[in-house]
């Protein structure tokens, strides 16, 4: 038996123009992402070098763990924003929201309105990778209610829905939208989610896709999901980052 391999494509040709990447931890020493100011901009370097020229980058807001505030996010934002100028870097679009955890201490943000908007009334949101909130979808409908949709960041990497792909349509019932991260279409994050991310992309259960860049071994690892393959399955995700821009 003859096994084809995947013919790659450059990434500058998978990438649409005006592509909006929307998940990324590229502010520097905030979260478990870019490390200083120079990994900050080294990243966002490869990235251009990819074709993804804009960035709504989304460091953590988690607990005591990474306690980041609007204020916070907005001056790292700055810093990234000048240094870009100072380099002569002036291709590239970068604005700031955050991915927030669905805790205790996000519900009181909401109360009062102290959110950061990936655009218009977008907010990302994530989940412990152990168990959902128990209140999940009392918090996913007081976000409606505050007038913002939530977008799930990565649904395929919460391992407790594998066994119980229902939950998925209860979530987007409740009106969730999903981002897939794009390395989950490689083992990066295991051969379990890489398997869920394939069967909630063949049910059309995902809205947006982005990149959850880190560090730079995930921007080496980014380059493998380029074949016509991968395309087929995220163009018309890819697309829909568009609307972000």
């Amino acid at each position: 038996m003859i096994f084809f391999k995947k013919k790659q494509i450059p990434l500058t040709d998978f990438f649409p123009k005006d592509f909006v990447d929307i998940h990324s931890h590229l502010l520097p020493g905030i979260d478990d992402g870019a490390k200083n100011l120079d990994n900050s901009i080294e990243m966002i370097s490869k990235m251009s070098s990819y074709g993804i020229k804009n960035f709504i980058t989304t460091p953590h807001i988690l607990g005591d763990v990474y306690p980041n505030s609007s204020e916070t996010i907005k001056q790292k934002l700055k810093e990234v924003k000048d240094e870009l100028i100072k380099r002569n870097i002036n291709d590239i679009s970068i604005s700031a929201a955050a991915e927030y955890m669905m805790d205790e201490q996000f519900s009181k943000r909401l109360e009062n309105d102290d959110i950061l908007t990936l655009k218009d009334n977008f907010i990302l949101v994530e989940m412990s990778y152990f168990s959902a909130p128990i209140n999940l979808f009392e918090i996913l409908f007081e976000i409606q209610l505050k007038g913002y949709k939530p977008i799930l960041a990565h649904p395929e990497r919460y391992n407790f829905y594998h066994n119980n792909f229902e939950a998925y349509y209860k979530l987007k019932k409740a009106g969730c939208l999903f981002q897939l991260n794009l390395l989950s279409l490689t083992p990066q994050y295991g051969k379990h989610v890489q398997k869920i991310s394939n069967q909630l992309l063949k049910e059309n259960m995902y809205d947006f896709v982005g990149s959850d860049t880190h560090h730079l071994n995930h921007l080496e690892l980014l380059k493998t999901i380029g074949n016509n393959n991968n395309l087929k399955k995220v163009n018309d995700l890819l697309n829909n980052n568009k609307k972000f821009k």
